[in-house]
């Protein structure tokens, strides 16, 4: 039996935190947060969503759908920028038609794909093996787990042959505290080989606290609503504040 599409890793290097600003749309504001010292910014193709990037229909069965603005200039294909060419895009979807995902990882030059939804080992195997020896050799897989406790993380086990990361959504509780407590207990528990970031409110913790997560597979944070100004729109210098507390502690 035909294994798996075997993938290079390229993940799992000892490195300081990385940030993934989430949930990106407007123009401007995707120019002043790609001058930030982030490492990823993430592109919501979920439709239901508010922040959810728009393509347009080219009305041709032969020709794919198109971006409006093509991430709005400031990131370009060319990526001639310096600033731009080391923040990797990330497309986030949900239980979308693969022909929707391979367009959109065409038509935005997208890094990574983040799945959100309850997409199989098998669809991602057959998503990848379409995308990645033509497309985009080199794309990354990020897979998205609900964590409400140590028992979801078995779930990971299904996907450790072509997820490259992993997203865990750990809900909040009352206090910093007290959340910083339960994320590290659940972590505890997670003897996989897949790094991992997480999110569910990190940009509300302060620099330091953050540096309390401990794991060898933690490779970062996601933030998004945390920085909003309005769904798809986030206020630069709080941001910038909060990008460079964390990167100088880590």
């Amino acid at each position: 039996m035909e294994g798996f599409y075997k993938k290079n890793n390229l993940l799992t290097q000892p490195m300081a935190m990385k940030i993934k600003v989430c949930g990106m749309r407007d123009t401007d504001n995707i120019r002043a947060v790609a001058k930030l010292d982030i490492d990823m910014m993430g592109f919501v193709f979920i439709p239901d969503s508010p922040r959810y990037v728009q393509m347009i229909s080219s009305h041709a069965g032969i020709i794919p759908d198109y971006s409006e603005q093509k991430l709005a200039e400031g990131m370009q294909t060319n990526r001639s920028d310096e600033v731009c060419h080391r923040i990797k895009r990330v497309g986030v979807f949900a239980d979308d038609m693969p022909q929707n995902i391979v367009t959109r990882v065409y038509n935005y030059d997208l890094d990574d794909v983040q799945l959100n939804g309850s997409e199989s080992s098998v669809m991602i195997d057959n998503l990848l093996r379409t995308i990645c020896p033509d497309i985009r050799p080199t794309l990354q897989i990020i897979k998205k787990i609900e964590i409400n406790g140590p028992e979801d993380l078995e779930v990971c086990e299904a996907y450790k042959e072509v997820v490259d990361l992993f997203l865990f959504d750990i809900k909040r509780e009352t206090s910093e505290q007290a959340t910083l407590e339960r994320i590290n207990t659940i972590l505890s528990t997670y003897n996989g080989s897949i790094p991992f970031l997480l999110s569910g409110g990190m940009g509300f913790f302060s620099a330091s606290l953050l540096q309390s997560l401990h794991h060898p597979q933690l490779q970062g944070i996601q933030v998004n609503e945390e920085f909003e100004t309005q769904p798809g729109v986030k206020d630069v210098e709080k941001l910038r504040h909060f990008v460079e507390q964390v990167k100088k502690n880590s």
